[in-house]
């Protein structure tokens, strides 16, 4: 048997007249797009969905990984890509993917994207209604234990220039709610958040800095258990819209950061030698914010 006979009943050509693609399932191809930046660099991270454009089925979401890159194996037919990242306009192209063999690699460029406009100088307060102060903590190293801060109250006063704005929050540390009230007793107590020695969380910016498009870091003091520590806030500032109780103003923002228990003196050896570890060494905290503008009509948010 000839060389060339071997490879032809080995590598058999599909109904396309193209080489199949090993591994790939019956009627699949695939599928390969490469995003780059509007300066051309490959860009990852990027959110990528596919979906049938006959049957607008989702069918697929991936993330670009570090070379700007997605693949896929997907069954033969017409897909609708949209890219979306941080700052930049969503992408949109339709790829053709045919049967039993790669489609041609497409090479696509996201653009600038139209920064949100940032809210007017002045004073804006918290909505506690449409606002949220949760944390996630490991729990016995298995685990996480999600909970939140259902009392808080603060503000942002923005300055002409963003920069120079100011931030205020005080957190009622007795308001702690995991769910569970044995561990929120437990939390509320000397061993944790010592609530009776220290009624309350009060965080204080002291620097904005503009990281490009909607990010920001915020830092600032945090106080906790009777400890002052520095703090950055990673923020994703969303914009300003008319609308709520009375149709005010409102802006929103959403933040998040990392904290270590024991720059708080909640001394994590002391609590393995008497046996009570609940949570792990760091705690992830976020807070998704609404803030109206204060004005002499502005509508009290209900309780």
């Amino acid at each position: 048997m000839g060389l060339g006979t071997l490879l032809s009943r080995r590598r058999p050509k599909n109904s396309g007249g193209g080489w199949p693609v090993d591994g790939l399932p019956q009627g699949a191809g695939l599928l390969s797009a490469e995003i780059s930046d509007p300066l051309g660099q490959p860009l990852p991270g990027v959110e990528v969905t596919l979906t049938e454009t006959d049957t607008r089925r989702h069918v697929l979401k991936a993330t670009t990984d570090p070379f700007g890159r997605v693949t896929a194996a997907l069954p033969q037919g017409r897909y609708a890509l949209r890219g979306t990242v941080e700052g930049l306009h969503p992408l949109h192209r339709v790829i053709e993917v045919p049967a039993g063999a790669p489609a041609p690699l497409e090479r696509l460029r996201m653009e600038t994207g139209q920064e949100p406009d940032l809210p007017q100088p002045g004073v804006w307060v918290f909505d506690p209604p449409h606002s949220a102060i949760r944390f996630v903590a490991r729990h016995f190293g298995m685990s996480n234990v999600h909970g939140r801060f259902t009392r808080f109250d603060g503000g942002i006063r923005v300055a002409e220039r963003m920069e120079d704005s100011y931030l205020e929050i005080t957190i009622d540390a007795s308001s702690i709610d995991t769910g569970n009230k044995t561990r929120d007793d437990h939390l509320k107590s000397a061993d944790f958040l010592d609530v009776e020695r220290y009624p309350y969380l009060h965080f204080a910016s002291s620097k904005l800095t503009h990281k490009g498009g909607s990010k920001w870091t915020v830092q600032g003091t945090l106080t906790l258990h009777g400890v002052s520590r520095t703090v950055n806030l990673d923020t994703s500032y969303h914009g300003s819209v008319n609308g709520g109780y009375g149709e005010e103003l409102r802006c929103a923002a959403y933040s998040t950061a990392e904290l270590h228990r024991e720059d708080f003196t909640l001394n994590y050896g002391n609590m393995i030698q008497r046996g009570i570890v609940v949570i792990g060494r760091t705690v992830q905290l976020e807070m998704d914010i609404q803030a109206m503008y204060r004005h002499e009509g502005m509508p009290t948010p209900p309780e």
